[in-house]
């Protein structure tokens, strides 16, 4: 009969550690502990990659249950796609908000282009797990690299034709190298804290708008 009650106590307390989830899982306190395992998936996944992460870690640094883990994704690769997505949205949304606005002065367009830059460098400095995943580890890394091309693309389109940049240019072309040089400056650089995102774009701005041969006076 003791032994029964014990099991009993244990059945009811898991039961009602469950109820509990399932009940938090809709309110405040659901929406917190979702943002919990998020933010412990993206250190997971950015620090052991998406096969070598492990949902029983996830779920123990995040200081739950495995049952509740399932409360707010149907697995593991849906965790990951939310972070992808955040990732993502993030810098499609910085980008989109990021085309230079008309009425500038020729000495004020260098500044406002590395006032740019410094925004989006910062971003994937500030979410080095999400840049990590989104940006390095995806297997659409390239295919959200080439939407990045398209929308700077576009941006500096526009930003040619209000006469900021010369006409000439293949703003593809250009496009192409700029996403190419922060790709590659962010893992390098950023990733590393060697610069900051303010060196790194004004050591970009320096190279795309006065390049790399020494400045003459006229003869």
């Amino acid at each position: 009969m003791k032994k029964r009650t014990i099991i009993l106590l244990r059945y009811t307390r898991q039961n009602w550690r469950m109820h509990n989830e399932m009940s938090n899982a809709k309110g405040l306190k659901g929406r917190e502990t979702r943002q919990r395992l998020l933010r412990v998936a993206e250190r997971e996944f950015a620090l052991h990659g998406y096969h070598e992460a492990k949902i029983s870690e996830i779920v123990k640094k995040a200081d739950l249950t495995q049952p509740a883990f399932y409360l707010y994704f149907s697995s593991k690769e849906a965790i990951y796609e939310e972070l992808v997505r955040q990732f993502r949205t993030g810098i499609i949304d910085l980008l989109e908000s990021s085309r230079i606005e008309p009425g500038l002065q020729q000495r004020e367009i260098a500044w406002r282009v590395a006032f740019v830059l410094e925004r989006i460098l910062g971003f994937l400095n500030d979410n080095r797990g999400l840049t990590q995943i989104g940006f390095i580890q995806h297997p659409e890394a390239e295919a959200i690299k080439k939407t990045i091309v398209d929308i700077v693309a576009g941006n500096l389109r526009s930003e040619q034709e209000l006469g900021y940049f010369r006409k000439e240019l293949d703003m593809e072309v250009v496009a192409h190298s700029l996403v190419g040089a922060i790709d590659r400056l962010t893992v390098t650089q950023l990733l590393t804290d060697r610069l900051s995102p303010k060196e790194v774009a004004r050591q970009i701005v320096d190279l795309f708008l006065n390049g790399l041969q020494i400045a003459h006076a006229p003869e």
